[in-house]
């Protein structure tokens, strides 16, 4: 594959079924690839230690199938480099900090003790650096990047190996850079995606992207963004997708990382309950929309910090109120919010992720006999 590009997804991955499933949790990446799909981790949350842990458990829980690994590395960071995390808690004004204070003081959620955290945010270059040394010393079978065209040291490294590189991409100029800067795949990403997401919805941007791109090279196209179900996936591949890359769908799961409040929050969600915001990370990201927005939203809030300081000083925050939620806390499960897509109104109950994927693949089928039969 180094040296070339490829011109179809089956010569960049083995999968049996083109159904991509980003997740945090290592249970559902394996579940996921286990089942035909291909699961991928989202490695921004661990440190490099711990992701050396979640690795070496997937090569054994997967049997055999691929996956891969989503890191977030930003084409630029708004930080002075090499700065360590006393020096980047630094920067944040004592007046975010009151703030934040100030919310879990109001809602009884006992603060969080932030000397015990030693996670750098995982959007930084030498963060994602340190994930990379990690991952390619695992069989893994994808690197995407999920912020910005990938570093040079991601090609580099690996082209070396033998592995794609995949990028998500939310709108058609971020597309024809990633192809010229030479990524193997591409996740065209609508606006109903889950986390940070862009403003095109993804019935527009999946056809932009894959027409903006041909006259470039032959770089498939995943379509994401409110794909819950084999039907969707089925259209999106009927516009020219290669396959489908997918995220909330799996929230719901029993393997899922998501408390069991949480789990009922979403399970209860409309499609309209959830926001795009800076509240979270910096940037803007989909989320299950919650008394904490309405609280940074306000007129006395603060503006929002750029990444990584939004996300370093709200992490142990939102910590905090899941475990007071879990706890049986009803302030705190009223501040609890999470990374969701719109598609999260079609989440109706808790199903496995091998459930899911059988779903999907029987969905896919009847779509494609049924649009068939009409034609």
């Amino acid at each position: 594959m180094a040296g070339t590009r490829a011109r179809t997804l089956s010569d960049l991955v083995d999968v049996d079924f083109p159904l991509f499933a980003f997740s945090h949790c290592r249970d559902v990446v394996a579940a996921v690839s286990r089942a035909g799909g291909f699961g991928v981790l989202g490695g921004a949350g661990f440190t490099p230690e711990q992701l050396e842990t979640e690795l070496t458990w997937l090569d054994g829980a997967v049997n055999g199938r691929p996956y891969g690994i989503d890191i977030l590395v930003p084409e630029r960071s708004r930080t002075e480099p090499g700065l360590d995390l006393a020096g980047l808690s630094d920067l944040i004004a004592p007046e975010y900090r009151d703030f934040v204070t100030r919310i879990l003081r109001d809602h009884d959620v006992p603060p969080p003790d932030r000397s015990t955290d030693s996670r750098m945010p995982g959007s930084l270059p030498e963060v994602g650096d340190a994930y990379l040394e990690v991952a390619f010393r695992h069989p893994i079978g994808l690197v995407v990047n999920a912020l910005g065209t990938a570093p040079d040291f991601m090609f580099e490294r690996a082209r070396e190996r033998g592995i794609p590189v995949a990028a998500l991409v939310g709108a058609k100029e971020h597309a024809i850079k990633q192809v010229r800067a030479g990524v193997d795949l591409l996740v065209a990403q609508g606006s109903e995606a889950g986390g940070h997401c862009g403003e095109v919805s993804t019935m527009v941007l999946v056809p932009e992207v894959i027409k903006a791109i041909a006259p470039i090279a032959p770089v498939p196209v995943l379509a994401a963004g409110g794909i819950m179900t084999g039907r969707q996936m089925a259209a999106a591949m009927a516009m020219g997708a290669a396959g489908a890359w997918t995220g909330s769908v799996w929230l719901a799961t029993p393997e899922s990382e998501v408390s069991d409040s949480l789990r009922r929050k979403l399970i209860d969600a409309s499609s309209r309950d959830t926001v795009r915001s800076r509240y979270r990370t910096g940037k803007f990201s989909r989320q299950l929309r919650s008394a904490w927005h309405d609280i940074w939203e306000s007129d006395d809030s603060p503006d929002p910090l750029p990444m990584p300081l939004m996300g370093l000083l709200t992490r142990p925050a939102m910590e905090a109120i899941d475990r007071a939620a879990e706890a049986g806390n009803p302030k705190a499960r009223g501040l609890q919010t999470y990374y969701v897509g719109q598609g999260v109104g079609l989440v109706d109950g808790v199903r496995s992720c091998a459930r899911i994927v059988h779903e999907f693949i029987t969905d896919f089928a009847e779509a494609v006999l049924d649009l068939r039969s009409r034609l």
